[in-house]
């Protein structure tokens, strides 16, 4: 399909700068294509109203990284340049995937020393070599430590890679490594946050389980090629960046159980989603799953067993307005977007949510 057919103008003041507080009384956007009235507005609070006891939430509990690098980049023993990267896909215990800024001068076999500030104990003891170079700015750095030692360097000498709609502007601070968490992430890895996840409170997980609605956790790690805008015409020719993610054999059986008994599968957030498909066999029988997915769902995809989602509001030619676009339907979803515009909706990772009926 054509990529300018996702396109949108959205005016600057809809982009949240801040979450909702409390973080459950975000705005709902309820989108059910199977509906005569196919939009309706509430609170993310209101949850519960539109799911049934037997029903199965799916939350990606991913949990973000400081994976913000600042450093200095060194080459045969020259003078050094200042550079950034964004880590956003773990290779092995030593090497990561990352974004680097200024791409075009940094080349394969450069040195790399983050985290000269002169503010972390690690100072001069995170460095790397860039390994490989690929397009768009992609490297991958071999870091001189490994595993939990880096880890620990990462935590010392990063900080949280807000959203570049929010970090144009304004500066990342000290509620950020909150507000951009979700209050049930615990597995290490994630670039971004699973935003739809943001609104959930402890308040609202009682609500579900008072419900009869089952609670499920798989893990995808999103990275930061999320945020990156589709450059080609026709979605046929983009590639999507891989996120590494699992789906337990115990978490397969429940969630086969539930469809089995009529439940459905609401997954919250695109993540989620898109990790519950790539589990999926045609059948719709979800397997325990582990590797890496590049799974790009545009109209005309067959979801083979979500039937429910929970998402935020996503950016003009995205890959994440398309994934809902094909799962509600393209017109409903310029519909929905248009009346999120015209009626006060705040859109991207900070922003309100909708909840989204699949299309019959």
């Amino acid at each position: 399909m054509r990529v300018d057919l996702f396109d949108f103008d959205l005016p600057d003041e809809r982009i949240a700068l801040r979450p909702a507080e409390p973080r459950d009384s975000a705005r709902l956007l309820v989108i059910d294509p199977n509906a005569e009235s196919s939009l309706s507005d509430h609170r993310v609070g209101d949850l519960t109203s539109f799911l049934r006891a037997g029903d199965a939430l799916v939350f990606n509990d991913t949990k973000v990284i400081p994976a913000q690098l600042e450093g200095i980049r060194h080459r045969d023993g020259a003078g050094g340049q200042q550079v950034s990267a964004t880590l956003h896909m773990r290779i092995d215990p030593s090497r990561w995937k990352a974004f680097a800024r200024p791409g075009k001068r940094i080349k394969e076999g450069d040195r790399i020393s983050f985290g000269h500030s002169g503010e972390s104990c690690f100072l001069g003891s995170l460095d790397a070599t860039v390994e490989e170079k690929g397009e768009a700015g992609e490297v991958t750095l071999l870091f001189d430590l490994s595993g939990p030692a880096l880890d620990e360097a990462i935590a010392a000498v990063g900080h949280i890679p807000l959203p570049p709609y929010i970090a144009a502007k304004r500066p990342e601070d000290a509620r950020d490594s909150e507000d951009y968490q979700t209050i049930y992430a615990r597995e290490e890895g994630a670039v971004a946050a699973p935003t739809a996840g943001l609104h959930f409170t402890p308040r609202l997980f009682d609500a579900l389980d008072s419900a009869g609605i089952e609670l499920h956790f798989v893990t995808l790690h999103v990275g930061a090629g999320t945020f990156l805008p589709v450059k080609v015409d026709d979605t046929a020719d983009h590639k999507m960046h891989l996120e590494s993610g699992t789906v337990s054999a115990k978490t397969a059986a429940r969630l086969n159980a539930v469809k089995a008994s009529g439940g459905r599968i609401v997954c919250v957030g695109t993540t989620s989603l898109r990790l519950i498909e790539s589990a999926a066999e045609e059948s719709g029988e979800i397997r325990a799953w582990s590797g890496a997915t590049g799974i790009f769902i545009t109209p005309g995809y067959r979801f083979k067993a979500v039937d429910m989602l929970m998402t935020n509001f996503h950016l003009p030619r995205s890959t994440l307005f398309m994934l809902v676009s094909a799962f509600a339907g393209f017109e409903t979803m310029r519909a929905a977007y248009d009346h999120a515009i015209q009626t006060g909706y705040r859109f991207y990772s900070y922003g309100d949510a909708s909840l989204l009926f699949r299309k019959d």
